[in-house]
């Protein structure tokens, strides 16, 4: 396993899937992203958004996108617990040209900013990558101070 970290949020990733991190200016002054990649289509993607208001403000913004990009795309809100912080967000599935697609994005509050989590896989490889995208994102800690 291999361990992500950057401004009190952490998580753990399959020691055969790549992760690329840089500072994202588009998401305002202290922004940053994460993609983590399977071998295969799966991918995990967790970016802190000073820009954004509120965790809520931050998913109504990843749907939108998702919406602009997928016209046929299904979406019910959705919250859970994450890293012992309330996460709110959306299950969303569409379908690319070649295939059907689920995604999961959750929002959460931290001390950088709000935190958008968006896991995502395809149908040829969900029933391998999907209960590895939920372990990673059960892994996942944000310090509180």
């Amino acid at each position: 396993m291999k361990l992500f970290e950057r401004d009190g949020v952490r998580f753990q990733y399959p020691a055969n899937w790549s992760a690329e991190a840089g500072d994202d200016p588009d998401a305002g002054d202290g922004g940053w992203s994460v993609t983590v990649q399977s071998p295969e289509s799966a991918f995990l993607f967790v970016s802190v958004r000073p820009d954004a208001d509120t965790p809520a403000d931050l998913a109504d913004q990843a749907l939108a996108a998702l919406k602009a990009e997928y016209k046929e795309l299904d979406a019910e809100n959705a919250v859970e617990t994450i890293g012992g912080t309330a996460a709110i967000g959306h299950d969303i599935d569409f379908l690319t040209v070649d295939t059907s697609v689920v995604c999961r994005t959750r929002c959460l509050d931290t001390t950088a900013g709000p935190l958008l989590v968006l896991a995502q896989v395809g149908e040829y490889d969900r029933e391998q990558h999907d209960p590895v995208l939920r372990a990673i994102v059960a892994s996942l800690t944000i310090d509180q101070e």
